[in-house]
């Protein structure tokens, strides 16, 4: 039973799966768009909306708390405060938006782009 189980899986254990996810959300911050599966596009979504929530009051605590998800790493961390993070500083939320491609041609999985708006 997967009674109160949140999220997808994606066939993976927990180590790689988190590391699949946060690299993905790391490339839609540094590329500002990223071509991946539908599933994987609706997985990472609601990480990239936090990360930007976080990066609009520049404090020290949330440029701690960005360099925590980002293991470290100044460039996505700097890009979030200086130019995403002014870019959505009047708007409440939705900063991403998932467009269907259609299937792949290898396996037929969907695909999807998620992109900031």
């Amino acid at each position: 039973m997967r009674h109160r189980n949140s999220g997808k899986v994606f066939d993976r254990e927990i180590g790689p799966r988190t590391a699949l996810l946060k690299g993905l959300a790391l490339d839609v911050v540094l590329y500002e768009k990223v071509q991946t599966t539908e599933a994987k596009a609706k997985a990472i979504k609601p990480m990239v909306e936090k990360l930007v929530t976080r990066g609009k009051e520049a404090t020290l605590h949330n440029r701690r708390e960005l360099l925590r998800f980002f293991g470290q790493q100044e460039l996505p961390v700097k890009k979030l405060l200086e130019v995403l993070a002014p870019r959505y500083k009047s708007r409440k939320g939705g900063y991403t938006r998932i467009v269907k491609m259609g299937p792949r041609k290898g396996d037929g999985a969907q695909m999807a782009q998620i992109e900031f708006v």
